[in-house]
C-alpha cells in the first residue's frame, strides 16, 4: 500500500541507552553521548521512496549482530516472495563474507569501507591526473564538488571482485571508500544513491524525537522489541496519512500531528458506522479533500463498524 513498487531500503543499528542502574546489557556506542554505555541495540530497515520503516528488531545482541541483514532479506522475501533489489548500510552493519552472501543473492548493495592507514597513504600517493570529478547536486546539499578514484578490489572473505570508489570532497578529511557489487552505474549514480541513506537517519531522529524510541521502557530486550514494532506501525500510520494529503507527502509525523491529529471534536456511536466531526481548523479543507474515509471496509476489532468523517 506505501511502496508498490520498492526498490531500495537503508538499514542502520540503533542502541537505545539504559539509564537505570548498570544491567547485564552489551556495551554500545552512543553518539549522542560521544562513548560506549549499557544499551539495547535495535535494527531497522527504511524504504527510500516512501521514507517508510518498515522493519524492527530490538531481540538482538552484540553476538548476533552480524547476521540481521540477513533476517532482514528472509523477512523481505517471505512478505513479498521476492529479495530487495538494492540495500545501503553503514560498514559495521555486516562484515565481507555476508556481502559475498548479498552478492551471491543478486542483491545489490552500496556500503563504506572502514579506512585503513596503508589505503589512505596509497590514495594520497596517487597523482592528482588519476582524479575525476562530478557533481552531486542533490537538494540541501553543501559539498556538490568531488573528485573520485574507481578501482576493482578484492576483499578477505568476499568472493570475486568488488568495485571500490574513493571520493574526496565530501567535507571529510580523508577520502570516503564507497563499495558495491553493481558494475555498470556511474560513480556519480553509486554515490546519491549512498547519499539517500540520510533519510534511514532522519527516520530514527524523528522516531527518537517523536515516538520516544529512546525512552527505553525495560532493561529486557523482548519489551523493547514491541516497542520498536510499534514505532514501525505508527511511523506506517503516519507516512499513509501524509500520502493522502496533498502538499504533505514529505511532512515529519509531528507536522501531521499538529496540524491535523491534535484537533477536539466529538464521535458518535450508531449500529453500523462511527461519525467523527472534527471542529474547525484551518488545514480541515486537506482533509475534506482526502476523503479519507472513502471506499472502506468495516473494522473488524470496531464491531465490524465503519468510520465517517465529518466537519463543523
Amino acid at each position: 500500500m506505501l511502496f508498490p513498487a520498492p526498490e531500495g531500503f537503508s538499514l542502520d543499528f540503533h542502541p537505545i541507552p539504559y539509564r537505570g542502574d548498570p544491567m547485564a546489557l552489551d556495551r554500545h556506542y552512543l553518539p549522542l553521548q560521544g562513548k560506549a554505555g549499557p544499551s539495547v541495540l535495535t535494527f531497522f530497515a527504511l524504504e527510500q521512496t516512501s521514507r517508510c520503516l518498515c522493519y524492527a528488531n530490538a531481540y538482538l545482541t552484540r553476538a548476533d549482530q552480524h547476521g540481521e541483514l540477513m533476517r532482514f532479506v528472509e523477512f523481505w522475501r517471505g512478505v513479498t516472495g521476492s529479495n530487495p533489489k538494492w540495500l545501503y548500510f553503514d560498514s559495521k552493519v555486516v562484515d565481507y563474507p555476508e556481502l559475498s552472501r548479498l552478492n551471491q543473492s543478486v542483491i545489490y548493495f552500496v556500503t563504506i569501507r572502514r579506512r585503513g592507514a596503508a589505503i589512505v597513504r596509497r590514495l594520497e600517493g596517487l597523482p592528482t591526473s588519476a582524479w575525476k570529478r562530478a557533481v552531486i547536486d542533490t537538494p540541501k546539499r553543501c559539498h556538490t564538488q568531488i573528485n573520485y578514484i574507481e578501482e576493482s578490489v578484492r576483499l578477505r572473505g568476499y568472493e570475486g571482485p568488488i568495485r571500490q570508489v574513493a571520493v574526496t570532497g565530501l567535507g571529510r578529511d580523508r577520502p570516503t571508500l564507497f563499495l558495491s557489487n553493481h558494475f555498470e552505474e556511474t560513480p556519480r549514480e553509486l554515490i546519491i544513491r549512498y547519499v539517500g541513506r540520510n533519510r534511514i537517519e532522519g527516520g530514527l531522529g524523528v522516531s527518537v524525537n517523536f515516538f520516544h524510541h529512546d525512552c527505553l521502557a525495560s532493561e529486557v530486550r523482548l519489551n523493547v522489541d514491541l516497542d520498536a514494532a510499534l514505532t514501525v506501525i505508527g511511523n506506517g500510520c503516519y507516512r499513509w496519512l501524509a500520502s493522502r494529503l496533498y502538499g504533505f507527502v514529505k511532512a515529519d509525523p509531528k507536522q501531521l500531528y499538529r496540524r491535523f491529529i491534535e484537533t477536539a471534536g466529538t464521535v458518535t456511536i450508531q449500529n453500523d458506522r462511527f461519525i467523527v466531526q472534527l471542529d474547525r481548523r484551518s488545514h480541515n479543507p486537506i482533509l475534506r479533500e482526502a476523503v479519507l474515509d472513502r471506499n472502506q471496509s468495516p473494522i473488524p476489532w470496531l464491531g465490524q463498524r465503519t468510520i465517517e468523517f465529518t466537519y463543523r
